[in-house]
């Protein structure tokens, strides 16, 4: 009879519920096992809902695959609400055999979760690109402008050029047939590993920029809004990562 602990380490490594040992230890009374059991379930459980919502976010991929497409890039940005910092956008194409389960909008990943994915999305991507728009052009061309821009760049980094695109609620003006989806990051394995590149990129620049600029905590806001860069603003005055066109920056620059 296998120890409690020997049933734990057993279950860690279980890969079928067909496995007999299963049976054996349903009918083991003592208390230790009974809960290593549950435990086991539940972490089954939890594993199948996630591979239910990884095929479930793949459906745009196979719809896609069904009609003759191989290349299919997914395309998001980062970056479009921030006071200061660039848009940074990425197209990544993945492979139709991906196994990276866990993709998901990045916004709703922890920071550690997103560079455990970015790595993996590096291993197994068929392509990544990267584009980026700057301050200086968010204020030319507009943020939605400067966001397609940003978009189109990201596609023309890519190794292998897309025969399809998947966007999250944007159009962009290629002849590359396209689809855009409602947030799409949520729906899409190709649109939410674009949404992972786009958010570590950005956020490494953010965190780079904050040890030239110190005054605005952008390692911790990474540009947004908040109240220790408002105060930096207050006090410090803007600097070349500002966006001219965004208030309150727009009226301090007004005021001179």
């Amino acid at each position: 009879m296998k120890t409690i602990k020997e049933v734990k380490e057993y279950l860690a490594q279980c890969t079928s519920l067909d496995d007999p040992e299963l049976i054996l230890f349903k009918e083991d009374q003592r208390k230790g096992v009974q809960q290593e059991l549950q435990r086991f379930y539940k972490r089954w459980q939890k594993r199948e809902e996630q591979h239910q919502k990884f095929l479930e976010r793949q459906k745009y991929e196979r719809s896609l695959r069904t009609q003759g497409y191989t290349k299919i890039a997914g395309i998001d940005e980062v970056g479009r609400g921030p006071l200061a910092g660039p848009v940074v956008a990425a197209a990544v194409i993945l492979p139709e055999d991906c196994t990276i389960e866990e993709l998901n909008d990045s916004k709703q990943l922890s920071e550690k979760k997103r560079e455990e994915l970015f790595l993996a999305i590096q291993k197994e991507a068929i392509g990544i690109g990267v584009g980026i728009c700057s301050p200086e052009e968010i204020d030319e061309y507009n943020i939605y402008e400067a966001t397609k821009i940003a978009m189109q760049r990201a596609i023309a980094q890519l190794k292998e050029q897309p025969d399809c695109l998947l966007l999250d609620a944007m159009e962009l003006p290629l002849e590359i047939p396209q689809q855009s989806l409602i947030k799409g990051d949520a729906k899409s394995i190709s649109i939410a590993a674009a949404s992972i590149v786009a958010k570590c990129i950005r956020d490494g620049q953010m965190k780079e920029y904050a040890k030239e600029y110190p005054y605005y905590d952008f390692e911790h806001n990474m540009g947004y809004g908040t109240k220790n860069h408002l105060k930096g603003l207050e006090n410090h005055g803007i600097c070349d990562l500002h966006r001219k066109s965004f208030e309150p920056i727009k009226s301090m620059v007004e005021k001179g």
